[in-house]
């Protein structure tokens, strides 16, 4: 089975496996591969980029090269390669957690229970939510939403299509190291350095590919695209600029605008200003069901680039093939393999009476 192939069905019953399961509650390889990143930050972290470098090294590179051995591995049998591809998939995405963790703090604002939903939002964002009023936590969800469907889905897919299993492991690396240690704290301004560039690198064409599926798939192409073109430059984080704000376009709300972080505060711009409205608890399951439609999307790019490469790369390996240049035939006078031809000396028959040795 070609590798593409391989990819279009591994990816595919991975994406379903999400659909269907959701995240492990307990024994998650993210939250393994965590705890080891962590181990390896209390061994090596100094306040200075160089050894920042080296742990992320070390943490997505490791990850990355592992997953390489397992697909090299099992390269000549395809069921157990579609099998590594789907759990790798499976692994990697987080579509159908975000939603629910999402849906959670939607019900509680929408039973005005404001309480259970501050307790709630740190399992889905890092905002502190003491401080929050409900209209700024549904924000702060929907933001959440927007962000991590490029994050948790629609990246890992795009990788996953460019590099195979070690595409969607790397980049889920590269993804959990940023959240981690890339953000600018005192602890981490320098030592995170090196995660947060390499996430941002890696999230590009994902970030692009989401914002584009929102236009898509949001209902309002227009304003999605005015807000997308007027507004993501403004936001702080490259990527995160482009996809909420084409979701904020897409939804006709509001996003941005003053946001804590452990403690500290953030003046960001407002996305969506001109036209939005603000965000309320109802907009959550609109958020999600767009979510969703993103991310069914962007498996179905994936794949069809995936098999579009393959068959492209095959045409054109077909093509040298019927161009290269036909063997000559070789003519009378040469030698051939076991023979004399004629005009070339043959052996004497042996006269004497000796056995041959």
């Amino acid at each position: 089975m070609r590798a593409d192939r391989i990819f279009a069905y591994g990816a595919t019953a991975g994406l379903i496996g999400d659909l269907l399961l959701g995240d492990p509650r307990r024994g998650h390889p993210v939250a393994a591969f965590g705890r080891a990143a962590a181990g390896v930050e209390r061994r090596l972290w100094r306040d200075h980029r160089g050894w920042g470098a080296l742990h992320t090294l070390i943490c997505a590179g490791g990850a990355a090269g592992g997953a390489a051995l397992a697909a090299r591995a099992l390269r000549r049998h395809p069921a157990a390669s579609v099998v590594l591809t789907a759990a790798a998939t499976w692994t990697v995405v987080g579509g159908t957690s975000l939603g629910r963790e999402a849906r959670s703090i939607g019900d509680a604002l929408a039973a005005g229970d404001l309480g259970l939903a501050r307790a709630r939002l740190p399992r889905l964002c890092g905002r502190d939510p003491q401080y929050l009023d409900g209209p700024q936590i549904a924000r702060a969800v929907v933001e959440s939403v927007a962000e991590n469907t490029s994050d948790a889905v629609v990246g890992a897919l795009v990788w996953g299509a460019l590099g195979g299993v070690p595409g969607l492991v790397g980049f889920r690396a590269a993804n959990t190291l940023d959240a981690m240690v890339g953000h600018k704290s005192p602890r981490y301004r320098r030592y995170g350095w090196a995660s947060a560039r390499l996430d941002d690198l890696a999230g590009w064409p994902g970030a692009r590919l989401t914002a584009l599926l929102a236009v898509t798939a949001g209902g309002r192409p227009r304003g999605a695209v005015r807000a997308w073109r007027a507004d993501a430059a403004k936001h702080p984080s490259p990527n995160a600029g482009p996809v909420e704000a084409s979701f904020a376009g897409a939804l006709g709300v509001r996003l941005g605008g003053t946001l804590s972080y452990g403690g500290r505060v953030e003046h960001r711009p407002v996305l969506n200003g001109g036209t939005g409205r603000a965000v309320e608890p109802a907009d959550i399951e609109r958020a999600v069901r767009l979510s969703r439609r993103v991310s069914a999307l962007a498996l179905g790019v994936s794949v069809a680039a995936r098999l579009g490469a393959g068959l492209a790369a095959r045409r054109i390996a077909g093509s040298r093939t019927q161009g290269a240049p036909a063997a000559r035939p070789r003519t009378a006078g040469t030698r051939t393999a076991g023979t004399r031809t004629a005009g070339t000396r043959t052996a004497a028959p042996r006269l004497s009476g000796r056995r041959p040795i």
